[in-house]
């Protein structure tokens, strides 16, 4: 199954939360942050939205940087994605 977003929405999947600090310490499972870079998978087609053009900027595969509890969670076929709109990504990371 694929998802197809509509408007200015974007698909995104979230990269994994880092399992030790930068000092070597293991993390509990309660003691991660949910993590806030993730990977475009799919990307709307734009359009006018709310009366106003709204031009995507955002491509496939592009890793971002978006507000810590925005979107919505769904599960499809086993995978968790985040759908959110295009104003919820914060920047693109290189």
């Amino acid at each position: 199954m694929t998802i197809k977003p509509l408007a200015d929405r974007v698909v995104i999947k979230m990269v994994e939360a880092e399992e030790t600090t930068k000092s070597g310490i293991i993390l509990a499972g309660a003691a991660k942050e949910k993590p806030q870079v993730a990977e475009v998978v799919a990307v709307g087609p734009g359009g006018v939205v709310d009366g106003k053009e709204v031009k995507m900027y955002l491509k496939v595969g592009d890793k971002v940087l978006m507000s810590k509890y925005s979107g919505t969670e769904v599960k499809i076929d086993g995978n968790e994605y985040t759908i959110l709109r295009q104003d919820d990504i914060l920047a693109i990371v290189e």
